[in-house]
């Protein structure tokens, strides 16, 4: 949100006095209103158990704006200025997307967003209205019959929508009554789905009378299934997510969902409509056109007429005005859910029992000597309606929550080398805090406009901590105003390790993270959860130790992450790590993940300039991102506060619409395929953490590949990161010193190693050289052992890319064994009768063609084990 104020230099100075950090005791405000009902959502399939978390809660979490069609210029365009790469528009849903959503999901809440969370821009919709070519719905009766609901439903009419059409007033329902049989009558919605990947399920279905309150859904995805029983008392008429999912590509029953009349309450009614698989494309026509862009990337006004909301929630403005509509449709689509609940009784609406609704913003302003930091701003809005909410509750706990996201913020961003600002508690006349009819508040993060914020605010580690702390803050509220206390979610477990114990047996194990602000953040619990072959993951199995053994069948790949439990929910999980037994093995190689790295772009920052370089290296999301607007192309710091072309920060849209792949924390997957495919080895695998620590023994193993992937030391990074860490150096050439053989790939091998005992490190142990002015790589092609390649080195939406592939030359004693297109040498390799190595100056993963890649690694291990 651009605030009208002026701009200023930094401000703590001026910052309002607000309260303790937080406050121990409980405040009650809700007193004896709540919800004791079932919630909206239970995932049944989960394996750990919450009792002090976020069960049962439900909230509204949104991030601030999106793409719109402003009236007076006759366009789509965004509602914030494109600065340093990104707008407000499209960066703070790179907070609450990726990290605070699933936060509170893991803590047991559900979350209710008014815009399109899934980064998909596919979308396949199933309905008994219009069953598409190419997809399957179909009904079973075995135990009651489906019949057509007495109520209108859902129903894709069209491909595109005018202003005040609703897809759920123009088609109709199904119902059945329930039953207690192990053998009720099902629905099932098959997908014929485009393309492989991640897709956000929905389901549809009619509120009625007498509506049970735990209607089975199963979600196929993969060959796996995932159980969910919905709450149809509330809810009806609008698309309600359940999860998003790993699900292949075309259709067959392994990709699928199923809804059932099974219910532990009989002479009820079942009822189903559409289901929708993943966000998709804008489709509501505004001034005779479609924004063109996912879904995901519009504003709410669009998002709440395609989920059946009606013409007073969205186009109070008659359809004159998108941008107040957008503002208003935020919160007014929040309240048209939970009215009717305990907490907005008095409001017509679909008694979801939401009881907490926030609003992420970025803010303008910028610091004159561009380095200081501006830091977050809260806005409550309690001087409205009598100063009460709906249920009858004084707005005041509006600012309470706002002042416990301030001050935790500062408690949780601030460090040893930084204070993180504090600026002002504001309670004013805003939208977004006035007209939600529950506690709410805005959290304007940060600056947008100031570069040392961004510099922060684009690196994922930092949005992790901001979305943990606004976690923590509600998680701390919520339970402090219904007199509960709380647990907070551990996290992730580290040292991740997989080592053969026996001959086809392995152990898995791991160590807890501390964190060392939160002392209930401990484990009392781990999920393993394994994937077989190319099925998906299962949904867990919760351990108490910090181990796991397993016995493998004979050539087939096992895939494992781990995640850390307690009573406040499940931390996010490990990286996926591997294990791969082959009765013909009489070797095993050892995959070690070595690439850890998140990263914002690279960063100019100087005398004269200011910015990010997208063009050098887009940095590296947690995942996809659809976080890009453009590449910056304005970075005069004269021109710092300008919102012209040539203002500091300014730049293009060429990313718009664009997700960007990042570092999905699975290489080790594809690295054990590619040794699989040959079936002479087996393959254990590490974090490159448990070989640091001494955890795992490289000794132990003829051969290890080592992952780098994108890894470098970069000096503005909120973590350090290191493509040959000091251990790992000396690690290494103990290991070759031993007569082990070395598989190394990554982009920045070379320009990372820049004093001299590193390049002596390069020199000495894997034979190459490294000069920064001959590493120019312009092709994507490379050609070697008897294969022409290419690899990812443009940002995409399917695979992390390699930007700056390295030239790495061979000493006289080895030998340049791939190239590049323009005759460089791509990868060094050295044999003698002591040791091998293998080192590429680009991912291995990010070669494109599956099969040469299975190829190039059968050489490599031939070369470095034969």
């Amino acid at each position: 949100m651009r605030l009208r104020t002026v701009l200023f230099l930094y401000c703590v100075c001026l910052s309002l006095h607000l309260s303790a950090q937080y406050n121990s005791s409980f405040t009650r405000a809700w007193g004896d209103i709540d919800h004791r009902d079932k919630p909206w959502v239970t995932n049944t399939s989960k394996t750990n158990k919450i009792s002090k978390g976020l069960k049962n809660r439900h909230i509204s979490v949104w991030a601030s704006h999106g793409y719109y069609y402003d009236q007076n210029k006759f366009k789509w365009k965004w509602q914030r200025p494109n600065l340093f790469g990104t707008t407000e528009d499209l960066f703070t849903q790179t907070i609450v997307i990726p990290y605070l959503i699933p936060m509170l999901e893991h803590a047991g809440a559900c979350v209710f967003t008014p815009r399109e969370r899934d980064w998909q821009k596919h979308e396949v919709i199933i309905d008994n209205d219009d069953p598409n070519k190419g997809t399957s719905y179909l009904e079973i009766n075995v135990n009651g019959n489906w019949e057509r609901a007495n109520t209108k439903g859902f129903a894709r009419t069209k491909t595109i929508y005018n202003d005040g059409d609703n897809p759920f007033q123009q088609g109709s329902a199904r119902m059945a009554r329930s039953t207690k049989s192990k053998h009720p009558s099902l629905v099932s919605y098959q997908p014929n789905l485009p393309q492989a990947g991640r897709y956000a399920v929905y389901v549809s279905y009619q509120t009625v009378d007498k509506s049970v309150d735990d209607a089975e859904y199963i979600v196929y995805h993969k060959g796996q299934e995932t159980a969910f029983r919905v709450n149809q008392q509330m809810g009806g008429g609008t698309w309600v997510y359940l999860g998003t999912f790993d699900f292949d590509a075309g259709s067959n029953q392994f990709n699928r969902v199923v809804v059932t009349n099974r219910s532990k309450k009989k002479r009820r009614f079942v009822t189903t409509d559409a289901v929708r698989f993943g966000g998709g494309m804008g489709n509501i026509q505004r001034g005779g056109s479609i924004s063109g862009l996912p879904r995901t990337l519009e504003g709410s006004r669009y998002y709440a007429q395609w989920a059946g909301a009606p013409y007073s929630v969205y186009g109070g403005k008659g359809g004159q005005d998108d941008y107040s509509d957008d503002i208003n449709a935020r919160s007014k689509m929040t309240n048209w859910l939970a009215g009717g609940s305990v907490f907005a009784p008095s409001l017509p609406g679909l008694r979801v029992p939401l009881e907490l609704a926030l609003a992420v913003h970025s803010d303008a302003g910028y610091s004159a000597d561009g380095k200081s930091l501006i830091g977050s701003l809260a806005i409550c809005t309690t001087n409205f309606n009598d100063g009460r909410l709906n249920a009858g509750i004084s707005r005041m706990t509006s600012k309470d929550f706002a002042n416990d996201l301030l001050q935790n913020a500062v408690r949780d961003l601030s460090t040893n080398q930084r204070s993180w600002p504090k600026r002002y508690l504001w309670d004013r006349n805003y939208s977004e805090t006035r007209l939600p009819e529950i506690p709410s508040a805005i959290l304007e993060t940060m600056s947008h406009q100031n570069f040392p914020d961004m510099i922060l605010g684009q690196d994922p580690n930092f949005k992790f901590s901001f979305a943990r702390s606004i976690y923590k803050t509600i998680l701390r509220y919520i339970n402090r105003q219904h007199g509960k206390s709380y647990v907070v979610q551990p996290l992730a477990p580290q040292d991740f390790r997989i080592e053969f114990t026996s001959k086809n047996k392995v152990k898995l194990s791991w160590s807890p993270q501390t964190d060392l602000k939160e002392e209930t953040a401990t484990p009392s619990s781990y999920n393993v959860y394994m994937a077989t072959g190319t099925s998906g993951f299962d949904n867990g199995k919760n351990i108490s130790k910090t181990s796991y053994s397993i016995e493998l069948e004979p050539d087939v790949q096992y895939n494992f992450k781990i995640t850390a439990c307690n009573k406040g929910g499940e931390s996010f999980p490990t990286e996926t790590l591997s294990a791969y037994y082959s009765p013909l093995a009489s070797q095993t190689v050892l995959v070690v993940n070595g690439f850890n790295r998140l990263s914002a772009p690279k960063v100019i920052d100087d005398e004269l300039q200011q910015g990010f370089d997208l063009h050098a290296d887009i940095g590296v999301a947690y995942g996809k991102t659809a976080g890009w607007a453009g590449y910056q192309t304005a970075f005069d710091k004269t021109r710092m506060g300008s919102l012209t072309e040539t203002g500091l920060g300014y730049g293009g849209n060429e990313l718009v619409g664009q997700f960007i792949a990042g570092n999905t924390f699975d290489y080790v997957v594809d690295h054990t395929a590619a040794i699989a495919s040959s079936k002479k080895y087996n393959v254990a695998s590490s974090s490159s953490q448990a070989v640091w620590s001494g955890q795992v023994k490289l000794t132990k193993y003829p051969c290890i590949d080592l992952i780098l992937g994108l890894e470098k030391y970069e000096p503005y990074a909120v973590k350090y990161y290191k493509s040959f860490t000091p251990q790992m150096q000396t690690l290494l050439t103990d290991y070759a010193n031993h007569g082990g053989a070395i598989m190394v790939s990554g982009s920045y091998i070379g320009s990372d190693m820049a004093f001299e005992t590193e390049r002596s490190f390069l020199n000495n142990v894997l034979k190459l050289s490294y000069t920064p002015s001959d590493s120019t790589v312009s092709s994507n092609a490379v050609h070697g052992l008897g294969m022409n390649m290419t690899f990812y080195q443009t940002p995409n939406k399917d695979h992390y890319a390699a930007q700056s592939p390295e030239i790495l030359s061979p000493n006289p004693s080895a030998m340049c064994v791939i190239q590049y297109a323009n005759g460089t040498s791509a990868a060094v390799a050295y044999k003698d009768n002591h040791y091998r190595c293998f080192t590429m100056g680009f991912p291995f993963e990010c070669i494109i063609d599956q099969k040469k890649k299975e190829l190039l690694m059968q050489g490599i291990l031939n070369y470095l084990l034969e």
